[in-house]
């Protein structure tokens, strides 16, 4: 994965609290393990009307969110099942930062073992961060994943929670298999002394 710092995008102001996995990527988009090629199905409920035309009222659609790489959830979001597709779908559409006051704990999990960031906020702060999302193109946020701060477009700062462990993996650009591919040399250092003193296993 790439090493996450710091990042600089345009938001997206989709305050809807519960949103689901099934909402966020419908089932018939899960036939596919490849995680590239799932944006085109991200939220294609809401943003696709019944003939396949665009819903021009969804924020998505919208010429000013048209390239949002930041979304400002509501509560909850990430709800329902555990598919790993709902963070591989943000990821293809060009999502990198998924803010919200909670997020379900598979899916907040999953977003680190793909590269996203999901920025925890209190409620008083995602009703700012939704103000200056609704400015789309004419303002972006910048999210500092080292100080854990989100800098609106008129200089105002917000915190947020995160994880240390999955902090430091988004800022070294690792995954779970990463991280033990990191050992690799006390692994097989391990496996050459054990096979020594133990040649029997």
């Amino acid at each position: 994965m790439d090493k996450f710092e710091t990042f600089t995008g345009i938001a997206a102001p989709l305050v809807i609290t519960n949103i689901d996995t099934d909402m966020i990527i419908p089932k018939q988009y899960l036939k596919t393990i490849k995680r590239t090629g799932l944006g085109k199905g991200l939220f294609s409920e809401l943003r696709f009307r019944e003939d396949g035309t665009e819903n021009p009222d969804f924020v998505l659609n919208k010429a000013a969110w048209r390239k949002a790489s930041i979304l400002v959830a509501g509560d909850n979001f990430g709800c329902g099942s555990s598919r790993e597709h709902a963070p591989w779908a943000l990821k293809d559409f060009g999502f990198k930062v998924i803010v919200s006051t909670s997020f379900a704990d598979i899916f907040y999990n999953n977003c680190f073992q793909n590269g996203l960031l999901p920025a925890k906020v209190s409620a008083e702060d995602l009703a700012k961060l939704q103000e200056d999302a609704e400015r789309g193109a004419n303002a972006t946020l910048t999210v500092d994943l080292v100080k854990q701060e989100i800098l609106g477009p008129d200089g105002g700062v917000v915190k947020f929670e995160i994880d240390p462990y999955r902090k430091q993996c988004l800022l070294e650009g690792l995954d779970d298999i990463g991280i033990t591919l990191v050992k690799a040399p006390k692994i097989d250092q391990f496996e050459a002394s054990n096979k020594t003193s133990h040649p029997w296993v």
